[in-house]
């Protein structure tokens, strides 16, 4: 991607107006070549790359639409936009339907230029960044995989790798749905354990006679029905990693089992009368606070001390937004392939909405919503109106009483198209994708807000 805000190729057949328009984008800090002949422009995109070509469209020999075309066919990543004093509603239609991002009338506001050169130039680091997200999820490598650029969550890894070898017990938190049993299999992964077992379990989902018959397993005649030996998940692990999800969900006689399990090294099946020896490195998990549960007696102290030998807190997605796009991606090249669909992308405006979404489901429920996407996508890119209702709409504030009094409708359908157009990075035709409106409805509301 260019290190410059854009790179620019203006052409315009009258001299005056291409100096006017080459010296205030260059005011904007743009870099910008200019040229009063198509042709040269036509060189000039043979011999380097632009962010954005702004080009009148009747120009003599080679016009603005022939560059259009060759840009669409050489450089598709470049954006255009068409600049003309003979605006008709066909020649509008006739850009657009070619690939113009945008379509000027002469004559034209500069403030209009500056906002509509802006937002295709956003439009172009999107995309770009899109390309170079798509390149980062291609790199990751290993039989586990955690995605991330979040510092924290690096520094979690580093941890992770450092502790995996030691055989120490570990503790993961965090909130539902943040990978906490990635996070294990990546212990697993990075000890001397790798080519043993990995067996997970979450304790949440069995009462207590079930589970301990799953921990432990039985002797043939334990119970009515224990027609035969059944080796527990404890046993099933030994020389691996034993994975217990939602930890603070055992009854407290469990945990006493469990302690006994981590202090002696063995386990007891259900009937037996002579213990074995197990070797497992327990990994724990939950998504509640586990000191609040020991000061309160829901949870053992003594327990919590065996398994929190080094704890791990995985942060929500809405503390690492900048893993959004590269987990998105992540998700859409799985589901894809799973699917055999031919999705490769998700388009700037669906994107910028995920970044703005809070995700009360973290980490799996972005894969949820990528799945779904891809499920009722028909071509090859994921668009907003494939995204959930209650995403499209991002989130309505609660409106409050101004000094004293509700407010009037338009108040409130003024501040809501605000925080809308904050919330979309000052991008209009983002906001107005999200608020259901056209383009142009948009700019008259804001002018009628803002005069």
């Amino acid at each position: 991607m260019s290190t410059t805000p854009g790179r620019l190729l203006i052409v315009d057949d009258e001299k005056v107006a291409l100096r006017n328009l080459e010296h205030v984008m260059k005011k904007e800090g743009y870099a910008v070549v200019a040229t009063q002949s198509g042709g040269n422009a036509l060189a000039h995109l043979d011999k380097q790359e632009f962010d954005l070509v702004l080009t009148d469209l009747r120009m003599e020999k080679v016009d603005g639409m022939q560059i259009l075309q060759k840009c669409r066919a050489s450089h598709p990543d470049t954006e255009v936009i068409l600049i003309t004093g003979y605006a008709t509603l066909e020649s509008a239609v006739e850009a657009m339907k070619h690939g113009a991002y945008y379509y000027i009338a002469k004559p034209y506001r500069l403030d209009e230029v500056r906002k509509v050169v802006a937002e295709a130039l956003a439009k172009v680091r999107l995309r770009r960044e899109n390309q170079a997200l798509r390149e980062q999820v291609e790199s990751y490598q290993g039989k586990v995989r955690i995605i991330t650029q979040n510092a924290d969550m690096q520094g979690l890894l580093d941890m992770a790798r450092q502790v995996a070898p030691t055989d120490c017990n570990v503790l993961i938190t965090g909130e539902s749905g943040t990978g906490k049993e990635l996070f294990a299999r990546y212990l697993h992964h990075h000890s001397k354990r790798d080519g043993g077992p990995f067996v997970a379990i979450n304790c949440g989902a069995f009462n207590e006679e079930l589970l301990a018959n799953e921990l432990f397993g039985h002797v043939k005649g334990a119970f009515t029905g224990a027609q035969g030996d059944k080796p527990g998940l404890i046993a099933a692990a030994h020389g691996g990693t034993l994975f217990l999800d939602e930890i603070t969900e055992m009854s407290p006689a469990m945990q006493v089992k469990l302690l006994r399990v981590l202090q002696e090294r063995e386990v007891l099946p259900l009937g037996a009368t002579r213990p074995q020896a197990v070797d497992v490195r327990v990994v724990a998990a939950t998504n509640r606070n586990v000191i609040e549960m020991v000061k309160d007696g829901g949870f053992r102290q003594d327990l919590y001390f065996r398994l929190n030998v080094v704890n791990l807190l995985i942060p929500p997605l809405s503390r690492r937004r900048e893993d959004i796009p590269l987990l998105a991606y992540h998700f859409l090249k799985k589901c894809a392939a799973r699917m055999a669909k031919p999705v490769t992308e998700i388009s700037a405006e669906a994107l910028e909405l995920l970044k703005a979404y809070d995700f009360p489901g973290n980490v799996r429920e972005l894969e949820n919503i990528i799945e779904r996407g891809v499920a009722i996508c028909n071509g090859v890119r994921i668009e907003v109106t494939q995204l959930p209702d209650d995403l499209r709409e991002l989130a309505i504030r609660t409106f409050r009483k101004k000094e004293g009094r509700l407010p009037s409708l338009e108040e409130q359908e003024r501040d809501y198209i605000r925080w809308v157009l904050a919330e979309a990075g000052g991008n209009q035709t983002l906001a107005a994708q999200i608020l259901g409106i056209d383009r142009v409805s948009l700019w008259r509301k804001l002018k009628r807000y803002d005069p």
